[in-house]
């Protein structure tokens, strides 16, 4: 005899599909999820062009960019930045061998020199260059870093930034610090930065020599008719010395009231006693100044360096200038408003052992 047996109906597991049929609720909260990471993903990738586009104005307002170049071929990869620094149209081809004929030749000497210093040392450096860019002269600051790969240079990259204006301040404070308010004159330090580059037997404007000018009867002049009076002589008689002087490599006020004058090679002595000459007789004559006239004086030392002299360093200015001293207090003792000339006497000489003398009258 067959029992029926009474069957319990059991739910399905919730995890499983019924049917073989996947829950939509999931599927759809899977794809909501996936859309939310690609919405994420846009967002960011916009956000980080918003960074870089705003960097990027950022460093073009300061006149920078950001620039690589690959070694194994010289591709080079700009910012807009250095593309307006180099008056190159923003997404045109970049060939460094045109590039480097936009560097003034002395900066692109430099410029590859310290780029394979730094490539062979795995280094940086920082220059500042001349460059021709959009017809017009432009000085930038190259900022440069190697980066490797596998131990080996790859690339270098850094920025550059346009520093026209910083380097012409830096000029004009320059200029100004070698400036005599006074007289417009290069003063003391001027002087001796241009006696020193001419003299230094490397230059291509070497100096041949050297011209010390007193004014004679000045104090007395300042003392009785004041310092108006006294910055009347000086004025008139650096314009006056400048203008007898035109050719000279530099003219100076050095001194309260001593002068110097600088002359290029080739030099000959009967011309620079006969210029001397000048220097006297324009200095002497009178100087209007409130209905009288101011009369003052020259005494002029002058030295002609020999080529031994003339290019060893530091000694050899030193007795250059010495001689000329010298010979400028020959003048002063033999009474003022005269010309006394020292000529070269190499190495060994001392400006006070040599004689300083006086070539035809005065």
């Amino acid at each position: 005899m067959t029992t029926a047996r009474s069957l319990t109906p059991v739910d399905p597991p919730r995890d499983r599909p019924v049917g073989g049929c996947a829950d939509p609720s999931a599927a759809s909260e899977a794809a909501s999820e996936a859309a939310a990471a690609r919405a994420l993903q846009r967002a960011i990738l916009r956000q980080q062009a918003s960074l870089l586009a705003r960097q990027e104005r950022a460093l073009a307002a300061a006149g920078m960019g950001l620039w690589s170049c690959r070694l194994r071929d010289g591709a080079l990869d700009w910012s807009g930045g250095v593309h307006d620094l180099f008056g190159v149209p923003r997404g045109a081809a970049l060939h460094r061998p045109r590039i480097l004929d936009l560097y003034e030749p002395t900066s692109r000497r430099l410029l590859e020199a310290l780029r394979h210093r730094a490539i062979a040392g795995s280094g940086a450096f920082v220059l500042d260059a001349e460059i021709q860019a959009g017809g017009r002269r432009r000085w930038i600051r190259i900022r440069a870093a190697v980066e490797a790969e596998d131990g080996r240079p790859a690339r270098l990259f850094g920025t550059k930034q346009d520093v026209t204006e910083e380097i012409a301040r830096l000029a004009e404070l320059s200029r100004r610090a070698e400036r005599d308010p006074l007289t417009g004159l290069a003063n003391r330090r001027g002087f001796e930065a241009r006696f020193e580059a001419g003299t230094d037997g490397a230059g291509p404007d070497p100096l041949a020599a050297l011209l010390l000018i007193d004014l004679d009867g000045f104090k007395p002049v300042n003392d009785v008719h004041g310092h108006a009076a006294g910055d009347l002589c000086l004025r008139r008689s650096a314009a006056r010395l400048a203008a007898v002087c035109r050719d000279a490599a530099l003219v100076a006020r050095i001194g309260g009231d001593e002068f110097a004058v600088l002359l290029r090679a080739p030099v000959d002595p009967l011309a620079l006693v006969e210029r001397g000459r000048r220097v006297v007789a324009a200095l002497s004559r009178p100087i209007p100044y409130r209905g009288r006239e101011l009369r003052i004086g020259a005494s002029v030392g002058i030295a002609v360096g020999d080529a031994a002299g003339m290019s060893s360093g530091r000694g050899g200015r030193a007795r250059l200038f010495d001689r000329a001293d010298a010979a400028l207090y020959a003048a002063k003792d033999a009474g003022g408003n005269a010309v006394r000339i020292v000529l070269g006497g190499g190495r060994s000489g001392t400006g006070a052992a040599q004689p300083a003398v006086a070539l035809g009258p005065g």
